[in-house]
């Protein structure tokens, strides 16, 4: 029996295009392509690449450009927000 879990991805809209695409060309759903293209991505032995690092881009106040890997984002958020209500 399979378990089935709803959830919110952000998608790219030149990705998302493509995956509907593919499932109306193959008549498939889009929740089917997109559990195809995880399978094969997970079946694919070897070490997974980590992301790089990005850059945010801000407005408001001055200060140093800062790389963020995808994990460190919600302390430095976090941080951000204590600075302004403290009234830094």
């Amino acid at each position: 029996m399979r378990i089935y879990v709803r959830t919110t991805v952000i998608i790219d809209d030149d990705l998302m295009r493509q995956a509907k695409q593919r499932a109306a060309d193959s008549g498939l759903s889009l929740s089917q392509v997109v559990n195809r293209a995880l399978r094969e991505v997970f079946s694919q032995k070897g070490p997974v690449e980590p992301l790089p690092p990005f850059r945010m881009v801000t407005y408001g106040r001055a200060a140093p450009r800062v790389d963020h890997r995808p994990g460190e984002l919600s302390g430095a958020l976090e941080e951000e927000d204590e600075e302004s209500l403290r009234g830094s």
